[in-house]
């Protein structure tokens, strides 16, 4: 008799606290509805309010992101001592108190979204404007009166998320960038992509097909395969963009290759956009809380990427 197939686990997490800087590697961290915890809470503004990307800006990839250890715990609530610590090159730490709440500033954008969010003050906004050489503020998500609802063409229910692209979470499987590495002349990270959740034990690209999967109990949606912009070409270790991997990409992962009868045939595409089923009873049976080693069961999925949608 045959042996059931092993579950794909969880091998990596990732947070961003601060939209387009360096991502953070967790070994746990806590669900919300918005994504893990602390994810994309805050985001860079130029002086029109329009968030800064690394698309524009790929010097954000060099400010490294600390949190207090405890601020994973479940249920943690900060208080005035409690700080997430810049740094960059060339640049003095900077310290963000997690607990204090500043003015509102109005106008603030980020793709579609429009609202309001906290500024950080004035400390802040000159370390960023000295840093990428052009007035800046850092701003949070105002979650006492906003609410960004994902794109209602894709999700429907109650999903939001704070200054993500798009959507609260984005998987990925080492699989899928073990095979990616096999075209390249030079390998490259993970961190090219900025996931939130790296799973491994599946086959290349299988998380192009899951509609539906739960981890530690808890269900995820597959909404949509995530299109991949300028940014997995930006060394995040240096800030320096290339040509790879959407040269290699447009090959292998393009619209015209993977999904030849659809729209949008010059996109690439790498990754699953998800959100997390937090309405259903299941979510308030468990502590809300998922770890690297936890086990992904595949509940529903489509059997090709020309199904899925993009």
């Amino acid at each position: 008799m045959e042996s059931a197939i092993p579950a794909p686990k969880v091998s990596r997490l990732f947070i961003y606290p601060i939209k387009s800087c360096r991502g953070i590697s967790v070994s746990h961290a806590p669900l919300t509805p918005t994504g893990l915890r602390w994810d994309r809470q805050w985001v860079v503004v130029n002086s029109q309010g329009r968030a800064c990307t690394q698309r524009v800006d790929p010097k954000l990839a060099l400010v490294e992101v600390q949190l207090p250890p405890e601020a994973l715990v479940e249920h943690y609530q900060p208080t005035n001592n409690s700080y997430m610590v810049l740094k960059a090159p060339g640049m003095e730490s900077l310290k963000i108190c997690l607990s204090k709440q500043h003015e509102v500033t109005e106008a603030i954008t980020v793709w579609e979204w429009t609202g309001s969010a906290w500024d950080e003050g004035i400390e802040a906004s000159r370390w960023f404007s000295d840093f990428l050489g052009k007035p800046c503020q850092l701003v949070r998500f105002n979650a006492a009166s906003e609410v960004r609802q994902v794109d209602p063409d894709y999700v429907g229910g109650q999903h939001r998320t704070y200054f993500s692209d798009g959507y609260p979470f984005l998987l990925l499987s080492q699989e899928s960038l073990d095979a990616l590495n096999e075209l390249l002349k030079e390998p490259i990270p993970i961190n090219r992509f900025r996931p939130n959740i790296l799973v491994e034990g599946c086959d290349p690209y299988s998380e192009d097909l899951w509609t539906e999967i739960k981890i530690s109990g808890f269900s995820f949606q597959g909404v949509k395969l995530c299109s991949r912009c300028k940014v997995p070409t930006i060394n995040q270790e240096t800030g320096i963009a290339g040509s790879e991997p959407t040269e290699t990409l447009m090959k292998t992962r393009s619209g015209k290759v993977i999904r030849p009868d659809a729209k949008n045939k010059n996109k690439v595409y790498f990754g699953q956009n998800m959100v997390w089923n937090w309405m259903d009873s299941s979510a308030e049976e468990n502590a809300k809380m998922i770890q690297v080693g936890d086990s992904v069961y595949v509940l529903r999925k489509v059997s090709s990427a020309v199904e899925a949608a993009a």
